[in-house]
């Protein structure tokens, strides 16, 4: 069975959950419960779109695709594209660049006018970037929020 790159399905999310894993592996696991209620929020969305890479059967790599739309460039969106993830044994193999490609397709059909994300402080994952047709352009802020009461407002 050739690789592929498609949306994510329910059967995917405990793969998805796993790659998560890899990427902060400090953090606890999800209750099945509310990774269940969470996944069924991101497949809902019709602005969001969660990439895998499968090969041989097994999901190998993720990508977190969201249009977000604006007034401003004519009224083109954003896509914000957040956890390029591939695991370990399956790096440098060609499923991140398939997973950006396949998001570089769905900005394009949605009409987006760029594509942005924040890439780790890593020469090698720049690199990547770079070669993907990414610019680096603008010093990129961050700021980690603390999980408030529940149902808190403005």
């Amino acid at each position: 069975m050739p690789p592929v790159t498609r949306p994510a399905t329910s059967d995917d999310l405990d793969a998805v959950l796993s790659l998560l894993g890899e990427l902060a592996p400090e953090d606890r696991p999800l209750a099945a419960a509310s990774a269940a209620r969470i996944w069924a929020e991101i497949t809902g969305d019709p602005g969001r779109t969660l990439l895998v890479h499968e090969r041989g059967g097994l999901v190998a790599g993720t990508v977190d695709c969201l249009v977000v739309p604006g007034p401003g460039r004519d009224g083109r969106p954003v896509m914000f594209v957040e956890n390029l993830l591939v695991a370990e044994p399956h790096r440098r193999s060609g499923a991140g660049r398939s997973l950006m490609r396949s998001a570089e397709l769905l900005a394009v059909e949605a009409r987006c006018h760029r594509m942005q994300l924040l890439a780790a402080d890593d020469a090698y994952v720049h690199a990547f970037y770079r070669s993907c047709g990414f610019v680096s352009c603008a010093d990129g802020f961050r700021k980690h929020v603390p999980a408030g009461p529940v149902g808190a407002s403005l």
